[in-house]
């Protein structure tokens, strides 16, 4: 009877471990980019996170995005989810280093984000949004 009850449960357990590693790399900073505006739209912050280069600044960032979303009404965060990306201007600054501007069909505000090559891994870098409001 034990037998019956544990073999499920850590199967599930490890459905849900592997869940949480199942985002794949972006192959590229267009590709990253992208991963990271659909994920934000849609309000998969789990997601966006895999996409985000892990510090202090842009973990701040992206849980005040996060605070924000949570806080829109059920019919604005459809919309977004809804949304289409409108990339604007996407210019690789050099071999590590690209900044991808980018709108959306339900909100037109211009964002513009860095993604980042960081030992071989494609980051986003969301402190590109502090030096705009400068």
């Amino acid at each position: 009877m034990i037998k019956k009850l544990i073999i499920p449960t850590l199967a599930l357990w490890l459905a849900a471990c592997n869940n949480e590693t199942s985002f794949r790399k972006a192959e590229d900073a267009q590709d990253a980019g992208r991963e990271f505006i659909r994920a934000s739209l849609d309000g998969n912050y789990d997601k966006a996170r895999f996409y985000l280069f892990a510090d202090s600044t842009n973990e701040m960032l992206l849980n005040k995005w996060r605070k924000d979303f949570d806080q829109l009404n059920p019919e604005s965060k459809s919309k977004y989810k809804e949304a289409n990306i409108l990339p604007i201007n996407i210019q690789t600054q050099n071999d590590s280093v690209t900044s991808y501007t980018y709108a959306n069909s339900y909100k037109k505000d211009t964002t513009t984000i860095k993604i980042v090559r960081i030992n071989g891994e494609w980051l986003v870098d969301l402190k590109e949004i502090l030096n705009d409001k400068k």
